[in-house]
């Protein structure tokens, strides 16, 4: 069965009962030619996990777009990132709205079967995982809508296609429900609060509409929903928590130290274990939660009625900031952010075009010049764990953080260097990402790039009471975990470069996002004032550890004379000089890399000489090459050889060419000109001049 809907101008299509149909719910979802089979399963029985076990995975196949997956092996491996981040669109955008005491595993799958270079299969994903969803048995407070929003010249666009968004200034995914939006996911170069929202404006009444198609398609074919059955009430069991615990939970709420609240916590479950004696092991689970739901209300209920935070603060105000810069010292660049109880150590690297990441995508193969990686380390929360590579949460953050400082970094052919930068968190308390952001400006003028303007970023969360709601700024991760929005915005003075929302409800209204988005710009200037204090611009100069790296345009047709035969010019100038050259043949590019700038100075003008043009009429002085009976080839230029014909050797009779010259002899000529086959025409007989007009005394 297929149904239709026109979004954009172009044709959304829905198709179900063909594949999959022993999930408990598929679709396949086409747009333009791009197709995405999304499936959800749901266990019939729930675990006994504390949480929602839910579990999503996108999945680009390379047949997809007509291509074979490169390495070894010639097939799909683990995960790239761009996979994993379109996993996490999925999730954020339907995680709030399940039932809150389910515990049954869902999984759900999005599977790219058709790519057309022009639509990316991320918006789909998420509006097939919500519509596989809804036609399923699992009870869900859906559908989910699902846009891109671009914009070119100041005007907003809906889904624009990829090359479209080489284009744009915003590259924005927003996803809602009837009730308001629940995710957004944006990459934008230095935009306004005001077009931010009106890009979200636009984008409300195409979700509204893509969740009443959802809805009909339901309808039509869902399936009865089963019931979630809430946790067990024990009354008495909570009555004597309360008891027991209730005035030391709205205490532990007011510690203002991360540990020392979490000590003053488990304080609390032990008294109560104490009580129950015996019977704690049993109940113990039941007592966690019931002291989290204690202390979530009490907090919730202090910021709404008494304007007053866990660690003391106001709703406007931002936890203590510290920057340092140059912390480490061999390093290209450095800084050290520290806000509150988060602290991000940032370290920049410079690199070559041969540390360029080499990306295989769907679109085909390309390569990246800027990197940022994110490690959240196990120490930062006081806890043990293995050490392995990174996960969603680690990719997901250093992609944000990458976002908000891309518009930010010199364009190559400016500043031909590949950068690395790497955020280690060291103390994490809440918006651990947004430090990164802060601590990469920092780190990157350290390093001395002449970035565009530093940026900063921090997260906006909100407290929902009935009619009453509250914002705060700077959130720290109680109020991310207790609240019920968590939106991070980052930018410079001059506007928005990045934006991820998440939430906890149903939806979030526009205006409430309109206000947080002013209540960022305000705490984005405050902590710019900050880091200015440490750091205000880029350096004069970058690290003397950091390589010197110089590009020269050259000729395409002279190449091959940097080149030489067999590579001989060009090993000669990489052994006199230490550079490391790459040419770019499509370009007509050089790349000169150097440990100082001397040598790569040196390397640049011996590949000068050799494309310079030969001159006639000009004096050079060459080496003889090649002894002829005829005439010698001198070399005037590294790769640029002329003939001296035995008659413009001297200005006398010249019988034997060895009689007056030698291999490796050094010697004056003039060019005279070049033949019809573009050979150099040498004389050092006009090079001599007057003063040379007699036969010299080859006994002396």
């Amino acid at each position: 069965m297929i149904h239709s809907i026109e979004i954009a101008g172009r044709s959304l299509l829905i198709e179900s009962q063909k594949y999959a149909k022993q999930a408990s719910g598929a679709v396949t979802i086409r747009y333009g030619d791009t197709a995405v089979l999304v499936t959800a399963v749901t266990s019939e029985q729930p675990t006994d996990k504390d949480f929602l076990p839910l579990v999503v995975e996108y999945r680009e196949q390379s047949y997809a777009a007509g291509r074979i997956p490169g390495g070894f092996f010639k097939r799909e491996g683990r995960p790239s990132d761009k996979e994993i981040l379109s996993s996490r669109l999925i999730d954020r955008s339907v995680r709030p709205l399940f039932p809150e005491h389910l515990r049954n595993e869902i999984q759900v799958i999005a599977i790219v079967l058709s790519f057309d270079q022009e639509n990316d299969g991320d918006v789909l994903g998420v509006i097939g995982a919500s519509c596989a969803i809804a036609i399923s048995e699992n009870p869900f407070f859906g559908p989910v809508g699902c846009v891109r929003i671009g914009s070119i010249g100041g005007q907003h666009i809906i889904n624009p296609t990829i090359k479209e968004l080489d284009e744009s200034s915003m590259n924005m995914l927003v996803a809602g429900t009837k009730a308001g939006i629940t995710m957004i996911e944006a990459g934008i170069k230095e935009v306004s609060e005001d077009d931010v929202i009106q890009a979200i404006a636009l984008a409300k009444p195409e979700i509204d509409k893509i969740i009443a198609f959802q809805e009909e398609i339901s309808r039509q074919i869902g399936k009865p929903k089963f019931q979630v059955e809430s946790s067990s009430s024990d009354e008495e069991l909570e009555e004597l928590v309360r008891s027991i615990a209730m005035e030391d939970i709205s205490g532990a709420n007011q510690v203002p130290g991360k540990r020392e609240r979490q000590d003053a916590f488990q304080r609390i479950r032990d008294r109560v274990a104490e009580k129950l004696g015996e019977d704690w092991e049993e109940k113990s689970g039941r007592v966690t939660a019931l002291i989290e739901k204690f202390a979530k209300a009490d907090m919730r209920q202090r910021i709404v009625k008494e304007k007053k935070r866990v660690d003391g603060r106001g709703p406007d105000d931002i936890r203590p900031i510290s920057c340092e810069v140059a912390t480490l010292p061999r390093t290209h660049g450095s800084a050290l952010f520290t806000r509150g109880e988060t602290q991000s150590l940032v370290v920049t690297t410079l690199g070559t075009t041969t540390d360029e990441q080499i990306v295989d995508a769907l679109e085909g193969e390309s390569s990246k010049s800027f990197m940022l990686h994110y490690n959240f380390l196990p120490f930062s929360v006081g806890e043990v764990r293995m050490l392995r590579g990174p996960g969603r949460r680690e990719i997901g953050h250093g992609y944000l953080s990458e976002k908000a400082l891309e518009p930010l970094i010199p364009p190559k052919d400016t500043f031909p260097y590949t950068i690395r930068v790497v955020s280690d968190i060291l103390e994490s308390n809440g918006s651990s990402s947004m430090a990164t952001v802060c601590g990469a400006s920092l780190s990157l003028m350290d390093a001395g790039i002449p970035i565009k303007a530093p940026a900063a970023g921090l997260s906006i969360g909100l407290v929902r009471e009935g009619d009453q709601e509250v914002l705060l700024t700077d959130i720290i991760g109680l109020e991310d975990h207790f609240g019920d929005m968590d939106f991070k915005v980052a930018g410079t003075r001059s506007g928005i470069t990045a934006i991820q929302l998440d939430t906890k409800t149903h939806g979030v209204g526009i205006d409430t996002l309109g206000r947080a988005l002013a209540r960022a710009r305000i705490g984005r200037h405050f902590v710019l004032d900050t880091m200015e204090r440490t750091l205000a611009k880029p350096r004069d100069e970058m690290s003397e550890y950091a390589p010197k790296v110089q590009t020269l345009a050259i000729p395409k047709e002279k190449i091959g004379e940097v080149i030489g035969p067999g590579g001989r010019v060009i090993r000669g100038i990489v052994e006199q000089t230490g550079a490391k050259i790459d040419i770019d043949d499509s370009m007509g590019k050089v790349t000169i890399c150097a440990p100082d700038s001397e040598s790569a100075e040196k390397a640049a003008k011996m590949i000068e000489v050799i494309i310079a043009e030969v001159e006639v009429g000009k004096l050079y002085i060459g080496t003889v090459k090649k002894i002829l009976t005829f005439g010698a080839v001198v070399e005037i230029l590294p790769g640029r050889e002329g003939m001296i014909h035995i008659s413009e050797i001297a200005p006398y009779r010249v019988k034997n060419v060895r009689d007056v010259l030698k291999e490796g002899d050094e010697v004056v000529v003039k060019v005279k000109g070049m033949d019809q086959r573009g050979k150099i025409q040498l004389s050092r007989k006009a090079a001599l001049g007057r003063s040379v007009s007699t036969r010299p005394d080859r006994k002396s």
